[in-house]
């Protein structure tokens, strides 16, 4: 439930999905502080995000939880319809929800996740995004560089399938840019503390001890900064932001 707030409002009302931890949690903490109302999606966790709801609200924010499946299409309709119901238009979403490192998760499940579903948001949201509104993508170097860099196994499909749904994401540009739309991506190196580097670590941790020989992994917090930054700064739609793995940014032939 919003509660009472004493802190000057932005005006915005942003979403962040997969926001009940992690990543999407801080980011919805830091836009709350900055003065937008969030909205805190999640799939399943509703106690957990209702923990970062009062988190917000205790430090004078403004937040509420809804819970949807992004995979599933009707759960994105009535996230949607909610939304505009309570709040009336949206001005930011940030795509951070992303899986497949799951355990018995089904082997097309990464891409309705990390492509299908990104896509699906955005389509049924911009109906209640106003002009001058900003969507996010959250990925990960091994994503966004897959193809030009090595990949762990068991990371594959999931950077396969996000950087699909950048892909699909960046051919949506000049339909967003008709409703005054802007689309940043934040690419990272892998995050630590978050999950899927904890996933990773359990199945192959010298995937993990690999990337720590380039320097300190970011943090959650640097992270999400730069995710709060990407929903404002002047940039052209399409700018990505990159987060740490300096390696990545060299030009391929000089990368070991």
């Amino acid at each position: 439930m919003i509660g009472m707030a004493t802190m000057e409002r932005s005006g915005r009302v942003s979403l962040v999905t997969g926001s009940s931890r992690g990543i999407g949690a801080e980011v919805a903490r830091r836009l709350a502080a900055s003065g937008d109302v969030v909205i805190v999606n999640y799939r399943e966790k509703r106690a957990r995000a209702e923990k970062v709801v009062a988190e917000i609200e205790r430090t004078g924010g403004c937040a509420a939880a809804i819970g949807a499946d992004l995979s599933d299409e009707s759960n994105v309709v009535s996230m949607i319809s909610d939304i505009e119901r309570r709040f009336g238009h949206l001005d930011v979403v940030v795509l951070n929800a992303s899986g497949g490192l799951e355990r018995n998760a089904d082997p097309d499940y990464a891409m309705r996740l990390n492509r299908d579903a990104q896509v699906q948001v955005i389509d049924h949201a911009q109906p209640i995004l106003r002009r001058g509104g900003r969507v996010v993508f959250v990925t990960s170097h091994q994503s966004h560089f897959v193809g030009q860099q090595p990949v762990p196994d068991e990371y594959a499909p999931i950077a396969r399938s996000k950087r699909a749904g950048e892909d699909a994401l960046r051919k949506m540009i000049p339909q967003l840019r008709d409703r005054g739309v802007d689309l940043t991506v934040v690419s990272g190196d892998m995050i630590d503390g978050t999950i899927i580097v904890r996933l990773l670590e359990r199945r192959n941790p010298e995937a993990v001890s690999a990337r720590r020989k380039h320097g300190e992994l970011p943090t959650i917090e640097e992270f999400a900064a730069t995710v709060v930054n990407a929903s404002t700064a002047a940039v052209e739609s399409g700018h990505t932001f990159y987060v740490g793995g300096a390696d990545y940014l060299l030009p391929t032939e000089h990368v070991r």
